[in-house]
């Protein structure tokens, strides 16, 4: 599976930025969160996440205020919000083929597609894979991430443990 830096990091920032504004008013306070605060916390480049938060604002998924005391907030609830949706806004795209041309109506470029330029053996394989990662992100809200309730993490959709596959998740 593709997920680039675009991708994880955008969701990594809305994690933190929900975490901060969940700390904001816990304390009481009302306060936009700077992205200064989350590249620290996170260790993204902050003229990255302005670049990623400009599409998410573009996109409604957060608001910002500016001026002396400015930045982000979330503008909706946070079961509102699917990982699918974030993803989307920073113009992501996660694709579990290396064929990422053979859905072109002209047909894959020229060193594109499975192999030879058409579907591999396991071309269907990947595509029902990569639709089960689109259901899990289009289902999997912030405020689910936030409270660890995950599908296949919560006995939903779970690998059994015998079964003697691993999957190694980079993040």
């Amino acid at each position: 599976m593709h997920l680039s830096t675009r991708g994880r990091y955008a969701i990594m920032a809305m994690l933190d930025l929900a975490q901060l504004a969940a700390a904001n008013r816990h304390a009481g306070v009302q306060k936009p969160v700077t992205l200064a605060m989350i590249a620290e916390r996170q260790q993204i480049s902050l003229s990255y996440l302005e670049q990623l938060f400009a599409k998410l604002r573009k996109a409604n998924v957060v608001g910002s205020t500016r001026g002396p005391g400015g930045g982000y907030v979330i503008p909706r609830n946070l079961h509102e919000i699917t990982l699918a949706e974030i993803v989307d806004a920073v113009d992501e795209v996660i694709d579990v083929t290396r064929c990422g041309d053979m859905h072109n109506p002209h047909g894959p470029k020229k060193g594109h597609g499975c192999v030879y330029g058409a579907k591999c053996n396991a071309h269907d394989l990947w595509t029902s894979l990569g639709k089960h990662i689109e259901g899990f992100m289009q289902q999997t809200t912030l405020q689910m991430v936030l409270d660890g309730k995950l599908p296949g993490l919560t006995g939903t959709a779970a690998v059994p443990a015998a079964s003697g596959i691993r999957v190694h998740i980079r993040s």
